[in-house]
């Protein structure tokens, strides 16, 4: 199990990265997060064969296990919606019982669906790696923990805790999660990681060795600070430094981060792509003298789009199509860019849209989740280089989208590419689609840069090749050892 002295710690990562070394030894293996709160999600298999939703994370980490990704790798999903309220999802199917229900009385409903899910997955895999979330030793949490120490214990997990040293003060972070924890959670954490490090590695002693004295625990490794290791950020927007674009920048891309941004990961393709500059934009000005506008999705639609108007993006966003740029809205975006948001049921809010696309969006109770393969048809303009492209991906949508029939009336008609799931302009530079990780298809990067990004198998060989190259080979050893142990 990793666990995290902090959010942002690098759990995900380093989970990642053990999934696909494990792999690599010849072992089966399954990723695990108990709970993950994110609006970046993915559409994977469900129980007794239908679909459902689980934290982008763990469809990485699975991947990078070279397994099918499943809702027991994430049986609990928390969507936030408002800084108070988030949606929840169990065993990929949205519960608006568990929704409803106050945050401290859910933990015993879940539990038994969490345990379950994890003792299948370690009956059906000879390693599962899981990932904790936040720190396990908040305290005011701990009675209701259902993510990080709990899940150990129940599965006797051996834990790794990791720190961001980069942030600085990382010792006293290891210290102090550590001695915050009961003395039967302690023994089951068996090393400490030095994340993100830049500098001389020397020059850390003897503060591992002094660490391990009052511990004893060792620091089993030290990895130092990969800005562009290719795997997409989980839950923030990346950090300058890893946007790419090494060379010359022959496309500018924005990306619109609004509050409740979601699947924002399905865009590190783009960072990866030679001559590609992608930039998260908040204000008018960062939209300036850009190739492209992206609006992605968003898990509370008019809530930000009321933002967007509020930052004057709306704006600037009309000015760029005006001029001709491209515009590009998937999911919540392509919703944004039609004429009316409608809501009768109370899911996400009526407003005004941009109007950018003579289309009306409706929400409706039930959420669609599936995946999606077609082919574009007959685009025009700006993204003409998409016509008769195959594209596959995935839907998850409250909203429904149709042609705004006052306006076909009056001969104001979007150019429908893929039924029901893409929408062009009549001048063809504003494309809405509802498919998301449209650039997570070779195809389509081929079609609009004539060139590739790194393939996730990269990423994933990669990242687990760091293990061999940063951990202490008598833990590598050790941990091989352990996995081939009867059970």
């Amino acid at each position: 199990m990793v666990l995290g002295t902090t959010s942002g710690a690098g759990k995900s990562w380093l989970t990642t990265a053990l999934c696909r070394w494990y792999s690599n030894q010849g072992f089966k293996v399954a990723p695990f997060k108990a709970q993950n709160m994110s609006n970046n999600a993915r559409v994977v298999a469900g129980l007794q064969g239908g679909e459902g939703e689980v934290g982008s994370a763990q469809y990485f980490q699975a991947l990078a296990a070279r397994a099918e990704p499943e809702v027991r790798m994430n049986p609990l999903l928390l969507k936030p919606e408002a800084d108070t309220r988030s949606q929840v999802v169990l065993l990929g199917q949205v519960n608006q019982a568990l929704t409803e229900m106050p945050w401290r009385g859910r933990s015993e409903h879940v539990w038994p669906a969490i345990a379950q899910a994890l003792d299948d997955l370690r009956a059906d895999h000879d390693v599962v790696v899981i990932e904790g979330a936040g720190s396990p030793a908040e305290i005011n949490l701990h009675a209701s923990d259902i993510v990080n120490m709990r899940v150990a214990r129940h599965a006797q997990a051996d834990c790794l805790l990791v720190s961001d040293i980069d942030r600085g003060g990382a010792f006293a972070h290891l210290f102090g999660t550590w001695a915050l924890l009961p003395e039967d959670e302690r023994a089951l954490i068996k090393g400490f990681v030095l994340n993100k490090f830049r500098g001389d590695a020397s020059l850390l002693a003897p503060a591992p060795e002094m660490l391990q004295d009052l511990t004893g625990v060792p620091t089993v490794a030290v990895i130092p600070m990969l800005w562009e290791h290719g795997l997409p950020e989980e839950d923030g927007v990346f950090d300058d430094r890893s946007r790419g674009a090494a060379g010359a920048v022959h496309t500018r891309i924005a990306v619109l981060a609004y509050p409740r941004i979601s699947n924002l990961d399905e865009f590190q393709p783009l960072k990866n792509v030679p001559g590609v500059r992608l930039q998260w934009a908040r204000t008018p000005a960062e939209v300036q003298g850009v190739d492209w506008i992206i609006l992605p999705g968003s898990k509370a639609t008019a809530a930000d789009l009321a933002w967007l108007r509020a930052q004057g993006l709306d704006q600037a966003v009309a000015e760029h199509a005006a001029r001709g740029g491209r515009v590009l809205g998937v999911c919540g975006g392509l919703q944004m860019l039609g004429e009316a948001l409608i809501d009768t049921h109370g899911i996400d809010g009526n407003a005004p849209g941009l109007g950018l696309l003579p289309l009306v969006t409706a929400f409706a109770p039930d959420k669609t989740v599936r995946h999606a393969q077609s082919r574009f048809g007959a685009a025009q303009g700006a993204w003409s280089a998409l016509a008769d492209c195959p594209v596959q991906g995935y839907e998850i949508h409250h909203g429904q989208t149709a042609q705004h029939p006052a306006m076909a009336a009056a001969g104001d008609v979007a150019r429908e590419l893929i039924p029901g799931l893409a929408w062009q302009n009549a001048a063809g530079n504003v494309l809405g689609l509802y498919l998301h990780g449209l650039f997570e298809d070779a195809r389509v990067l081929q079609a609009l840069f004539g060139a590739q990004a790194r393939t996730l198998e990269q990423v994933f060989q990669g990242l687990g090749e760091g293990i061999d190259r940063y951990f202490d080979p008598a833990w590598r050893a050790a941990a091989q050892a352990e996995a081939r142990a009867p059970r």
